[in-house]
């Protein structure tokens, strides 16, 4: 790599975007990264230096998903560009436009300012979400080769928001002239360190669990993978000739809840006093949705093992997910430590 690489990472405050700039600057790269306000640029700042020393290797650009002002002059000059940011999806919007919406316009902005800069290669964060098959498909394991049913209405908003913008970057992409190229990371449930107690979504499984907030344990289960693996597959996408026009599936072990909470009480002793110990019926589970929008967006996965492999970023890249364990006790440890539980 040459010191002159400067990539550009959208939605640096978030929690995947965070580590991609971190592993980054690791690396020796220049990053530039979008905040839809500049006024975070110093709280985020001060959370990249306690794991890492950016010196004067990261700006900040104000950009915004569901506005065009700023995505040129932040991709301009730019060797790549890592697409992060997206809309969050809990609890579960009332209309699913409120995310398909930001999240395809998005996708496109960023792309359409990556192609203009003729950047090398662009990868986007989608989801396993996006690779799921039909609503109704039998449970079993799911790879790149799948797309969810993104016009079938019982599916859920962000899962929607994830497929439709995926598959605009890939239309677009298709009819771009230029030699900017796509790659996607398709991440599973993404947990592993915070470094702030402003933290993702997908963080609050382990959360509510630390905090005794999930009276009981749902038949709810997830492939798991680390924030920092999900950062690594993504810099690895970046620069790998193979995997320009690329979909990989970033997913580790897949573990019920009654396993993640089993593992936090027998590692973390005191520390782990609230995590629940009983199982909840599914039918507990389905009323409490009908009052809890959170809850609502989960039922249909109640009982279900869907499971995503990442035997194509391992084969492809070398890309080595790192146990669970270490994953969900790093996880807890730094909630812990920010003193969000």
């Amino acid at each position: 790599m040459a010191k002159a690489d400067t990539v550009l990472v959208t939605g640096g405050s978030g929690y995947i975007g965070g580590w991609c700039v971190i592993g980054l600057l690791r690396k020796g790269y220049s990053v530039r990264t979008t905040v839809r306000d500049l006024g975070r640029e110093a709280g985020v700042r001060a959370a990249f230096a306690t794991v890492v020393d950016a010196g004067d290797r990261l700006s900040f650009h104000a950009a915004n998903l569901t506005s065009d002002a700023g995505w040129d002059a932040a991709a301009k000059g730019c060797d790549y560009v890592l697409h992060v940011a997206s809309p969050l999806g809990v609890p579960e919007p009332k209309d699913p436009n409120d995310l398909i919406v930001p999240a395809r316009d998005g996708a496109l902005r960023a792309l359409n300012a990556a192609i203009k800069a003729k950047v090398k290669r662009v990868v986007m964060t989608s989801s396993v979400a996006a690779t799921a098959g039909p609503f109704d498909a039998p449970d079993g394991t799911f790879d790149e080769t799948q797309w969810t049913d993104a016009s079938d209405v019982r599916i859920g908003g962000y899962a929607r928001s994830k497929t439709i913008a995926e598959r605009a970057a890939w239309d677009l992409m298709a009819t771009s002239k230029g030699a900017t190229s796509l790659a996607t990371v398709n991440p599973a449930l993404v947990l592993g360190p915070v470094l702030s107690g402003d933290f993702s979504d997908s963080v609050q499984v382990v959360q509510r669990l630390l905090s005794g907030k999930i009276p009981g344990l749902p038949r709810l289960g997830f492939n798991i993978v680390d924030v920092r693996d999900v950062a690594e597959l993504h810099i690895a996408a970046m620069t790998a000739p193979k995997a320009a026009g690329q979909r990989f599936i970033a997913a580790g072990d897949f573990a019920w809840m009654a396993d993640l909470a089993a593992l936090l009480r027998a590692q973390l002793g005191e520390e782990a006093s609230k995590v629940p110990t009983r199982k909840a019926p599914d039918i507990l589970i389905r009323l409490a949705a009908l009052f809890d929008r959170d809850l609502k967006s989960v039922t249909p996965g109640l009982g279900r093992k869907r499971s995503f492999s990442s035997a194509k970023a391992e084969a492809v890249l070398g890309w080595r997910p790192r146990p669970l364990e270490a994953t969900l006790l790093d996880c807890a440890r730094s909630l812990i430590a920010a003193g969000v539980v």
